[in-house]
């Protein structure tokens, strides 16, 4: 119980303060402060056992390949440039053995897992270990719970998640069904470039893929073009927000205990609420819009994600909130996705003009008497094209850091005993660039993939462990 005359001494100084931000100064001095000194206290009283498990945790974690530049309180995030991938390959490059290094992230033990086997241990052999997700808040508000399938925690929900997505939102039925919508929108694509070409004119053609990629992705989610509707920049400032926030190291994410005092929450996490309450209001409209009238059956060619969502929600329970979190992470993922290979294939492809000549005489092969354009059904014999996407995918992964895993037990790898609860980070961007896996590693070269290449047996689908730029599992 606070005594009234140290609640009258605060009084006194709060009216002593010149401004607001001194104000706040000294609450946070003299109410935060003591709370940090109360749960260090607690640390320091814990019962033996439980203080012998905590020595036995940081000697397994001492016995792990880590730099030595470790400072107090920020632990290793110093290292940690504005690019992280690249940060942490040169650090695994000097300090990590095996694929392996721990960095202490702020209060956050985290494993490193750069080298193709090493991965392979922790997303194929141990994969029941590391099959969760750590704890973000920023996921957390962003995603309603979280309550997609990316970022859900394992468990039944997340298996309950995840069974939607693959048998109800992305069957191969489902993805065909959506075929001639993708055909149309690229069609106005090629028009507007033949327009432009047929009048000399200069085309932005980043701004031109990134609207082509929206669009589709709104078609298939929610039945709707975006730029019918005056929303395409809304949505394109709601996924770029979320990219930031998700790709960022977040001080949340690396302080845990900052998280467990709301008014501090509410302060670090202010940016993915404010992003949140805008994505909150979008996907409500969709949602009211849709459920507003007759739902189509969730395998009939006019349903699109919402509509199967809404088909299926008394089935598995869904709450409203689990259909945003599914909706808002299509909209992420799609968009992100086909845009950043788009994007980076077209440079890749300028940079080099015998490659663009080259995919365009496979491409104009293709082109029959009569022809208007090049339809899906030509795809299979567009070898070149399959492999320069391939070897874009390589060099500009759309998430060069994977979706972050937890160990949820202790598993042995390369001789290392992993303790449960530690936050696993399998940069992708390292593996898909290691000169040890690819020669000429951050050379251009579709070559590689096509037959008789290197690597013409290895696709995306997360078999091939030096090649992950979807994940795996």
């Amino acid at each position: 119980m606070v005594h009234p005359l140290h609640l009258h001494a605060l009084h006194e100084l709060l009216l002593q303060a010149r401004s607001p931000h001194a104000a706040l100064g000294l609450v946070f001095v003299l109410l935060v402060c003591p709370l940090l000194l109360l749960l260090l206290v607690r640390h320091l009283a814990t019962p033996s056992t439980a203080a012998a498990t905590a020595r036995a945790r940081e000697e397994l974690l001492g016995r792990l390949p880590s730099p030595p530049s470790r400072l107090p309180i920020i632990g290793h995030l110093h290292l940690v440039g504005s690019l992280p991938h690249v940060s942490l390959r040169d650090l695994a490059a000097e300090h990590g053995r095996d694929g392996l290094m721990l960095l202490h992230l702020g209060a956050v033990p985290t494993l490193v897992v750069s080298s193709p086997s090493a991965a392979e241990a922790v997303l194929r052999t141990h994969d029941h270990v590391f099959a969760s997700r750590p704890y973000s808040a920023v996921t957390e508000i962003l995603f309603y719970g979280p309550a997609d399938a990316a970022f859900s925690p394992y468990g039944e929900h997340w298996r309950q998640v995840k069974k939607i997505a693959t048998t109800h939102l992305l069957t191969n039925k489902k993805v065909r069904s959506y075929r001639h919508a993708r055909e149309h929108e690229v069609r106005l694509v090629v028009a507007k470039i033949c327009d432009a070409a047929s009048k000399c004119t200069a085309i932005d053609l980043s701004d031109l893929l990134n609207a082509f990629t929206y669009d589709i992705v709104c078609h298939a989610v929610s039945g709707k073009l975006f730029r019918e509707q005056g929303h395409n920049k809304l949505f394109r400032e709601l996924v770029e927000a979320n990219s930031l926030l998700l790709g960022g190291f977040n001080l949340e994410d690396h302080f845990p205990m900052l998280v467990k005092m709301d008014i501090i929450k509410r302060m670090v996490c202010a940016k993915a609420q404010k992003v949140n309450k805008m994505w909150d209001n979008l996907l409500n409209n969709i949602i009211d819009e849709h459920a507003s009238k007759l739902v189509p059956e969730h395998n009939s060619e006019d349903s699109d994600f919402t509509d199967v969502l809404l088909s299926i929600q008394q089935e598995y329970q869904l709450t409203r909130d689990h259909i945003k979190a599914q909706l808002e992470i299509m909209f992420e993922a799609g968009t992100d996705t086909s845009f950043i290979v788009l994007e980076y294939a077209m440079v890749r492809l300028m940079r080099k003009p015998h490659l663009m000549n080259k995919l365009q005489a496979e491409v104009r092969s293709t082109i029959t008497k009569g022809k208007e354009m090049v339809t899906e059904d030509d795809l299979d014999s567009l070898a070149y094209l399959k492999a320069a996407i391939k070897e874009t995918l390589r060099l500009h992964m759309p998430g060069p850091l994977l979706i972050p895993h937890l160990s949820m037990a202790d598993c042995n790898i390369k001789g290392y005993t992993i303790p449960s609860g530690i936050r696993v980070i399998i940069n992708s961007w390292a593996l898909g660039r290691d000169p040890s896996s690819w020669e000429h590693a951050d050379e251009f070269m579709p070559e590689r993939f096509m037959e008789c290449g290197s690597a013409a047996n290895m696709d995306y689908k997360g078999n091939d462990f030096q090649y992950l730029p979807f994940g795996a599992g």
